[in-house]
């Protein structure tokens, strides 16, 4: 993607600004905070339909923090989050509960239902939120495990899977709602590095075939390297974004620490 380098600007006014036809998400003066800990603050970017955006910087910095502001799990200091123009933290909650339900999200540890099969844990979102009959919901689960390698995956347990399979599984019950945009936090963490090329493969089939947008945090150079057409720093020292572009354009000639960041053997 032809996206210029982007460095930190003057954070816009907190009013709802005009989407371009590609734009899902708008993040306005957003600040966000860690207990009682503002980590980031001044953040303005948007998501694009399509696109892969990943988050990256230290450990520490509030990368996944962040995540769970953009996902509605925690209400920022400062600032806005925008879906199609609304405010993901303010207004009727049934309609914020509607608006949350377009985008899916891969946690960490994938948060399966361990007393429920891989079938089970994809089909219960659809038949809390949907109006489904049951065979047509087991169609669609067992869809979305084929579409992550988990073919006759369906009756299986969550305590009888691998990393990687865990992996994938949680991948499989993001998409159950057929969800516009992915949140994946650390989707490579605890797997080897042929199986984190592998998922970095899956979600880059995602993009190309279902046309789903994904923001995806990663401590993993070659995984941002691989999939991300643009990355997002979040500096722990100025405690903002200090660049946003195609992650080799930053590697070449971004700011100098984000540079050094991205010349490590690996992304902390």
């Amino acid at each position: 993607m032809q996206t210029p380098q982007l460095p930190l600007g003057e954070p816009a006014p907190q009013t709802r600004s005009t989407l371009g036809p590609d734009v899902l998400v708008q993040v306005r003066g957003l600040a966000v905070a860690a207990g009682n800990l503002v980590v980031q603050s001044g953040l303005e970017f948007d998501i694009r339909a399509g696109e892969v955006l990943a988050v990256m910087g230290p450990s520490g910095c509030g990368k996944s923090t962040l995540v769970r502001h953009l996902v509605g799990l925690e209400r920022p200091v400062a600032g806005q989050v925008l879906y199609a123009g609304h405010d993901l933290h303010r207004g009727d909650a049934a309609e914020l509960a509607a608006l949350r339900r377009r985008f899916g999200v891969m946690f960490q540890a994938g948060a399966l239902w361990s007393s429920m099969s891989l079938g089970e844990n994809i089909m219960f979102p659809m038949r809390l939120f949907t109006r489904l009959g049951s065979a047509e919901r087991r169609r669609r689960a067992r869809f979305k495990l084929a579409l992550v390698g988990l073919d006759g995956g369906f009756d299986l347990m969550p305590a009888q899977l691998s990393g990687g399979m865990r992996k994938r599984a949680a991948l499989a019950r993001a998409l159950a709602l057929d969800p516009e945009l992915l949140y994946l936090d650390e989707p490579g963490s605890g797997l080897d590095p042929l199986n984190a090329a592998r998922l970095d493969e899956l979600v880059l089939n995602l993009r190309h075939h279902l046309g789903t947008a994904v923001v995806m945090v990663t401590h993993e150079n070659a995984s941002i390297m691989a999939v991300a057409d643009r990355a997002l720093y979040l500096d722990p020292l100025a405690h903002t974004m200090t660049a946003l572009g195609p992650p080799r354009d930053l590697l070449s000639h971004g700011p100098a620490e984000v540079r050094a960041f991205l010349q490590r053997g690996v992304v902390a």
